[in-house]
């Protein structure tokens, strides 16, 4: 049976995280062509290109690992899997948004030291290291998916779901970034990276849960691990709109004490926290301007792509 809320799950994280890569490879291009070096685009697609397949390998490696470990030493490894995954996911949401409004000037920036500095192929290196964070966090939180969707389903259905999920999400991400680059404002870009990124603390509150349930099973957490309550009977995890919101919000009809209690605190703290307006930059704290070109002393064009919004 496909497992429709793991495919869900893939397909938002390879939507937000797709779109920010997106974004960003947008954005250099945008301005390569405002420019006149447009001729440099190859260079970019190289970078790019070793950032996705870096990526790729990385998350197949740790997926494989897991699956060629023994108890209790898989439990070990596949909780701090989740645990590091929903680490970075939570970082890089409150990073990107205070970043969001000086992204595009960074990048901008970044783009003109390397055409001034003459060596155009290190266009491929920023485009790497710009998309590399996308990525690294991307494979992370994936692999963490995959495992947790394994409740309930096979290992591999789940994992298959996931990835399923992912590429349809990275396909209209990329769709998403053509439209940026052509200029298109079809889509609120704040108010998609504020809601996803909702969506996203509460996938990553799954994976702490599954984690703290994998302690749970091998003895490391002796505490609070008594039933909080029981829905098997109206909404069990392992079978229909139980499955799906366990591979999304990692609900379970039986959750210890612990889990239930540790579930709740990071929602509502990491929530809290991310919805609160954000402190406006002090000047001082902006990156100092480039020197002066004289490609600068042409005037500004119109921008062709938005800045990335949180």
């Amino acid at each position: 049976m496909f497992d429709v809320g793991a495919f869900t799950s893939g397909l938002l994280t390879g939507l937000r995280e797709g779109v920010e890569a997106a974004l960003i490879v947008a954005i250099v291009c945008a301005y390569l062509a405002r420019t006149g070096n447009a001729r440099h685009f190859r260079k970019i697609w190289v970078g790019v290109a070793a950032a996705v397949a870096t990526s790729l390998a990385l998350g197949v490696v740790i997926f494989l690992t897991m699956g060629g470990l023994e108890a209790p030493y898989e439990q070990i490894f596949e909780g701090a899997t989740m645990l590091v995954a929903a680490g970075v996911v939570t970082w890089m949401l409150f990073w990107m948004r205070r970043q969001a409004s000086s992204a595009k000037g960074d990048l901008q920036r970044a783009v003109d030291r390397v055409l001034a500095d003459g060596t155009a192929w290190g266009l491929a290196v920023l485009a790497f290291t710009a998309v590399i964070r996308e990525g690294l966090e991307t494979a992370l939180f994936l692999v963490g998916q995959a495992t947790a969707a394994a409740g309930g389903t096979s290992r591999e259905a789940g994992a298959l779901a996931v990835l399923v999920g992912a590429v349809v999400g990275l396909g209209i991400a990329v769709a998403m970034g053509y439209g940026f680059y052509r200029g298109s404002r079809v889509l609120n870009i704040g108010t998609f990276f504020r809601w996803t990124g909702v969506l996203l603390v509460f996938i990553a509150a799954g994976l702490v849960a599954h984690a703290v349930q994998e302690f749970v099973e091998i003895g490391w957490i002796t505490v609070g691990t008594s039933t909080a309550f029981d829905l098997s009977s109206a909404l069990p995890h392992d079978e229909g709109i139980g499955l799906f919101l366990r591979a999304i919000f990692g609900y379970t009809s039986t959750p210890e004490w612990v889990t239930l209690v540790i579930w709740a605190t990071y929602v509502v703290v990491v929530l809290a926290l991310y919805l609160r307006p954000v402190a406006p930059r002090p000047a001082a704290s902006r990156a100092e301007p480039a020197e002066p070109r004289p490609a600068e002393s042409r005037p500004e064009p119109t921008e062709a792509a938005p800045a990335p919004g949180a």
